[in-house]
């Protein structure tokens, strides 16, 4: 991992943890160089079901386009930022644990309302 200051190659990891889900790892390195810290987050690359909309257009998973949509339901709600990270991994894992190649736009919606549901009734 290249230094994010001095894009020096030598940094080495100082501590590593799990993140709340599970699912990253959250790793503080250090610098050999120059001595700085900084914080880095890895998670798994694992192909996401291509999604088929309404009119049969299938289109790759797109995440910021469902955490969008997530953000505008959750609005007016007293959620954190935790919380709706948490549902967010929570749709995903369920997503990628379905284990089909393609996914209708409404089965999307319909895991993304049963997450949403067991955190905030009115979202």
């Amino acid at each position: 991992m290249y230094c994010p200051f001095c894009q020096a190659e030598d940094t080495k990891v100082v501590d590593s943890r799990l993140v709340a889900d599970g699912s990253q790892t959250r790793r503080r390195r250090s610098c050999e160089v120059c001595q700085s810290r900084f914080t880095t987050f890895e998670t798994a690359d694992l192909a996401l079901p291509r999604v088929i909309k309404n009119n049969g257009e299938r289109q790759p998973f797109n995440g910021s386009k469902l955490k969008r949509g997530m953000l505008r339901a959750l609005e007016k709600r007293p959620l954190s930022t935790e919380e709706i990270d948490t549902a967010f991994g929570k749709i995903l894992r369920e997503i990628r644990t379905s284990g089909v190649r393609e996914i209708k736009s409404y089965a999307v919606g319909e895991i993304m309302m049963k997450v949403l549901k067991d955190i905030d009734q009115v979202a």
